[in-house]
């Protein structure tokens, strides 16, 4: 998942509501319009390779192609406002949660028939599972991510520390790394999930059907991550809305020494004083239980088609092109974003860059989420029960409870507490 407070807003509003009338209206058979709306939804760092690189495909394949960048935070409602009037782009950068989703309301075309569904035994079975719904194939993976532990090198040469793997080694660790500036630990919900995670729990069982947010492991998870902060082992924001910002601007400027982040931040991180250097940059698996046993979620962007499209052709062509593991090795070179095919990790360029080589095993081993069209909706009631565990607001079981209580009166109204 990309995390809707982590992007800054590359477009207005009203600039969004003038692009929903991009890529024309309902289909007419058999024909192809020849020219591919492409709504890209990634960040400053990253549109202008993609845009490159759709330029260069459209080239290629002999169509035209108009790239679009959108504000990630509003791209998902103005991607459901424009599809439900017939309108909107024909190639869409979805986030992976936002395809469950968009598959049962209709407004992504189903490509379980075309040639983007076939052979897709290159892709890393993980990201695969999230253009899935119903036994139907609805999309191509774009990237994948996860999260790791990223570290300042000569801070934890300098103190006679190693990367810790557990929660305990990092806690133990602090007193060399400054206390509190040892670790920030970024309060918004995608970055609970390797606490929970790594414990064993999980959000919902979605085979049984039930609601296991407020399980005792779960409570645990939390009690681990508040442990730290009690310890004096890590910081955190209290203002949620600036979290991500100020741990990028903690990390970057070599005020603390580790955080837990995924690929996408690497190309902030190198912008900063810390590292003028980028070999300063340092990854490894998020820390785990005591057996040192970590987990974090899998995250990522699929290309998706608009049902409806007047360009359905080109946009199969399109597609195919801007997954191809040339573009993807292109990516991984240039940004380093992780591919999501096996055969662009073998690229020579793609095993120069330290980044992506650092976090193929943590995107390999990814947590898999719950590949259900509620899942994005999941976030919002834990993201409020973390920060005020956090906080001290609230106890974590007390927290928790609400979260299962939201769970079961908004998003999985079917599924059974506990």
């Amino acid at each position: 998942m990309r995390r809707t407070t982590l992007v800054t807003a590359m477009a207005t509003g009203v600039a969004l509501v003038l692009t929903a009338c991009g890529g024309g209206g309902s289909s007419s058979s058999g024909s192809d319009s020849g020219e591919v709306t492409f709504w890209d939804t990634s960040g400053p760092n990253e549109s202008p390779v993609f845009k490159k690189i759709a330029e260069a495909c459209a080239t290629k394949d002999g169509y035209k192609v108009k790239t679009e960048t959108v504000a990630f935070d509003q791209a998902f409602a103005n991607y459901k406002t424009a599809a439900q009037g017939g309108q909107g782009p024909d190639v869409f950068r979805s986030e992976v949660a936002w395809v469950p989703a968009l598959a049962k309301n209709g407004m992504v075309a189903d490509l379980s028939d075309t040639d983007l569904a076939k052979d897709t035994g290159d892709f890393l079975e993980t990201p695969l599972g999230s253009v899935k719904y119903e036994g139907k194939s609805y999309g191509v993976p774009q990237v994948t991510d996860s999260l790791a532990l990223l570290y300042n090198k000569k801070k934890l040469a300098d103190a006679g520390v190693q990367p810790p793997q557990t929660w305990d080694e990092l806690k133990a660790a602090a007193a060399k790394l400054g206390g509190e500036k040892s670790f920030f630990l970024n309060n918004d919900a995608y970055y609970a999930l390797p606490f929970i995670y790594g414990a064993g729990g999980d959000l919902i069982d979605t085979n049984a059907k039930k609601i296991v947010v407020n399980s005792a492991t779960n409570v645990k998870a939390m009690q681990t991550a508040k442990g730290l902060l009690d310890a004096k082992a890590a910081t955190t924001a209290l203002d949620q809305t600036n979290s991500y910002n100020n741990m990028q601007a903690a990390f970057s400027s070599g005020e603390v020494a580790m955080v837990v982040n995924g690929p996408w931040a690497v190309a902030d991180y190198l912008k900063g004083a810390a590292f003028t250097d980028p070999a300063n940059l340092g990854v490894a698996p998020v820390p785990g239980d005591a057996a040192g046993k970590g987990s974090a979620p899998v995250g990522g962007h699929d290309y998706v088609i608009r049902q409806g499209t007047k360009a359905k052709t080109s946009s199969i062509k399109f597609v195919q092109c801007m997954s191809s593991t040339e573009s993807q090795a292109q990516i991984a070179k240039e940004l380093g974003l992780l591919p999501t095919r096996k055969s662009a990790y073998a690229n020579a360029d793609v095993k120069a860059n330290a980044v992506v080589t650092a976090f193929e095993p943590v995107a390999k081993s990814a947590h898999p989420r719950a590949w259900i069209p509620e899942g994005g909706q999941l976030f919002d009631p834990l993201k409020i029960a973390y920060a005020d565990v956090l906080a001290g607001k609230k106890d974590a079981k007390a927290a928790l409870d609400e979260v299962a209580k939201a769970y079961k009166d908004t998003v999985v109204p079917e599924y059974s507490i506990g």
